[in-house]
């Protein structure tokens, strides 16, 4: 599950990842022990490596999830996504943190918290609709949007500070999200996956201000 969400997401971004994020997964004692707050489904764990010049990463996935996701591992992606999609999303979410910290390192370029947050969230979006392209599409991405968007609810431990990051995150993404739709009613694949790597290429500011703007 894990390697085929990457090569999804590879494939939708035009790139390609040498670091593989199934061999970055670690337990829950470890997780702890790498200074994870074991609160979560999913958390990506980034520290810098004993040279000081380098990150050493860690993806964190609850067990509990991945076994909910097991019986579908073999089968067509698609079918999670009735069964279990917000299931899907939390592992996709895990594995978009570590693409996009692992893609963003390549470049030695740093990212906040905030962007890290809006990719995931439009990630998911993409990753979802395009298991499902083509008739009924439309529809499909309208209930994706609304589920993905509209219908959430926050963790009460969050802080304060949490909690705006992710509401955030939530209304960029979705803003952006939005505008593909047109892209979606006119079947435009080549613009849809056009508009999507162009902003995943975009750093820290530039990108939130297109999410919410388009410039």
């Amino acid at each position: 599950m894990i390697a085929r969400l990457q090569d999804h997401l590879e494939a939708i971004y035009g790139f390609t990842c040498e670091a593989r994020a199934e061999a970055f997964v670690v337990d829950t004692e470890a997780a702890v022990q790498l200074g994870g707050s074991g609160h979560g489904s999913e958390e990506l764990l980034v520290s810098v490596d004993a040279d000081g010049e380098g990150l050493e990463l860690a993806l964190y996935l609850a067990p509990s999830l991945l076994a909910r996701l097991k019986p579908y591992e073999a089968g067509p992606l698609g079918q999670v996504l009735d069964a279990d999609l917000d299931g899907y999303c939390q592992v996709t979410e895990g594995v978009s943190h570590f693409l996009y910290v692992a893609h963003t390192a390549h470049y030695e370029r740093t990212v906040s918290l905030l962007e890290l947050e809006a990719q995931a969230e439009v990630d998911k979006f993409a990753v979802c609709l395009l298991h499902r392209w083509g008739e009924g599409v439309q529809a499909w991405a309208g209930e994706l949007r609304s589920r993905l968007f509209d219908r959430v609810s926050y963790p009460p431990r969050l802080s304060s500070q949490e909690r705006w990051r992710y509401e955030e995150a939530n209304r960029l993404s979705r803003r952006f999200c939005s505008r593909l739709m047109g892209h979606v009613i006119g079947r435009r694949l080549d613009r849809l996956l056009g508009d999507l790597r162009y902003a995943y290429r975009l750093g820290a500011e530039a990108k939130l201000r297109h999410f919410a703007h388009g410039g």
